[in-house]
């Protein structure tokens, strides 16, 4: 008999209850990703903090790659140490501090101030993605492999209605023109939200008599794991398949707000409705593939998620010219003029684009916990946010250049299918049905 399609993970109240906890992380965080990386801090940086100057855009990509490749760096190490401490939640407690607070502190840097706004923003984005690591590694916890895609998904999709509801809150102060206001709001809203999981969530630590040498145990578990990775080859084909695949996603989160505004001329409030409809589809899109991937595996989920986006990046390649005979043809049947139907167009991509955007981070997620050794959770969730921070740089370096020796935005598009195409290939060689040791 199959399982009901929305059925939850077959589970007690007391996991349930955790689980639920769990997401409302996400909930949290989401009101920093929102406010200071995707939407309000990245145009009020350029804006106000950078008078507009054209070199807003360098510094700004300086802060965003500064801060990943610290984390990437730093996330294996991390991962080793909390795996050998047992230690999960007091790390995500530290880093989550951190963001928190430099997030509040954004309030009171102004015009000209751009060493201490890109001070604060990299130590928020090192706290905000560091702490993803260990927040990630406690998935496995929460249930049984069967259910990791479902249970995965609950968490992303809390994350979008976290956003929805963080721009719920300050969209009064946005049109009172109130923004630096919207910092502390959004730090505020991560600290609230984030406490039940460190009052509830237990994480059982181990007695470490070396406790000095963590440092020293976090460098030696690395080492071994690579040495050793010859062992774990499916696993590492996954990771080489997730670099290339999450490029893609990473570079249609970095510019697709930046895309609509120069291509397509896209102003405030259909930037707004663009982002509130990626938002709302990502909520629907991270439970459907949760489910699905439940259902008949996460490969193939993820493999449909990446079709997905192939689709969606040739659309919004053909839609980003009114000349093209697609947009004519689409002018000619609605009776609309061009213009009026490339923004609709645009706001079919952000459908479509939301559908797998949860989705496709949610599953790969759940894949990992699948495919990861128990005895080296955390680490590996190090290696694997390391491969997801790295392609945080890569893909939007080589769409800039891209846009910037073609003079188009629209040819560079076409950079992002390339990673997903990649991605896909790569993915169709790892096995999902094998033990989590080998």
């Amino acid at each position: 008999m199959k399982k009901p399609f929305l059925k939850l993970p077959p589970t007690n109240n007391k996991n349930i209850f955790k689980i639920f906890v769990w997401t409302l992380f996400d909930f949290a965080n989401t009101s920093y990703s929102i406010i200071v990386v995707t939407f309000i801090f990245a145009v009020y940086f350029k804006k106000t903090i950078t008078s507009n100057m054209p070199i807003g855009d360098f510094y700004w990509s300086i802060g965003t790659s500064l801060s990943m490749v610290v984390t990437a760096i730093i996330s294996p190490i991390l991962g080793a140490i909390a795996d050998h401490s047992a230690g999960k939640k007091r790390f995500l407690l530290f880093f989550t501090l951190i963001c928190i607070l430099s997030t509040s502190l954004l309030y009171f840097v102004g015009e000209g101030d751009i060493f201490w706004a890109l001070f604060l923003f990299i130590l928020a984005n090192i706290g905000f993605e560091a702490g993803l690591v260990f927040y990630d590694a406690f998935l496995p916890e929460l249930t049984e492999p069967k259910n990791y895609g479902r249970v995965s998904g609950y968490g992303f999709a809390m994350g979008y209605i976290g956003s929805l509801a963080t721009l719920a809150i300050v969209y009064p102060f946005i049109k009172l023109e109130m923004i630096k206001e919207t910092f502390p709001i959004a730090a505020l809203f991560f600290f609230v939200f984030a406490i039940p999981l460190f009052i509830f969530l237990k994480d059982n630590r181990k007695n470490v008599e070396t406790q000095r040498r963590y440092l020293a145990i976090g460098f030696k578990r690395v080492y071994d794991t690579i040495s050793n990775l010859k062992y774990y080859k499916n696993l590492a084909l996954f990771l080489l398949a997730f670099f290339f695949y999450i490029e893609g996603v990473n570079t249609v989160i970095f510019f697709s707000g930046n895309f609509a505004s120069t291509t397509l001329n896209f102003s405030m409030g259909e930037l707004i409705i663009f982002f509130l409809i990626v938002q709302t589809t990502a909520i629907f899109g991270s439970i459907t593939f949760g489910v699905l991937a439940d259902a008949i595996g996460q490969k193939k989920s993820i493999i449909i998620s990446l079709f997905i986006w192939v689709f969606t990046i040739v659309f919004a390649y053909f839609i980003s010219d009114k000349s093209t005979s697609l947009m004519q043809k689409l002018s000619s049947f609605t009776g609309d003029d061009v213009e009026r139907v490339q923004v609709i167009a645009f706001y079919v991509v952000g459908l479509l684009a939301g559908s797998v955007l949860g989705a496709t981070q949610s599953v790969s997620r759940s894949l990992m916990s699948k495919l990861t050794p128990n005895e080296k959770k955390t680490e590996f969730f190090g290696f694997y946010s390391f491969f997801g921070k790295s392609s945080a740089i890569v893909g939007p370096l080589v769409f800039g250049l891209v846009s910037y020796y073609t003079a188009s935005q629209r040819i560079a598009i076409l950079t992002i299918g390339i990673f997903f195409i990649l991605g896909l290939f790569i993915l169709s060689f790892v096995r999902d049905d094998q033990p989590i040791n080998y």
